[in-house]
């Protein structure tokens, strides 16, 4: 699902905000659970089988997906 994701923004010119549509949309969309599992995923194994725009949301964005890390009030 988040390559899905990925798939759809790579048309974004700047691959910049591209990642950052990428991470905005996991933290809007995705529930928590889902968010703690692709962070370990990405820890575990490197993220394999992630598209590379995938990869650098997760790496550049990481304190706005992972769910341990994120609070919506800071």
């Amino acid at each position: 699902m988040a390559n899905d994701i990925g798939a759809f923004f790579e048309s974004e010119p700047d691959q910049a905000q591209g990642a950052r549509n990428v991470a905005n949309h996991l933290r809007r969309f995705w529930e928590p659970r889902m968010r703690r599992e692709i962070c370990a995923h990405l820890d575990q194994s490197n993220g394999t089988g992630l598209k590379e725009l995938v990869l650098a949301a997760l790496r550049n964005h990481r304190n706005e997906i992972d769910p341990t890390k994120y609070s919506p009030s800071s």
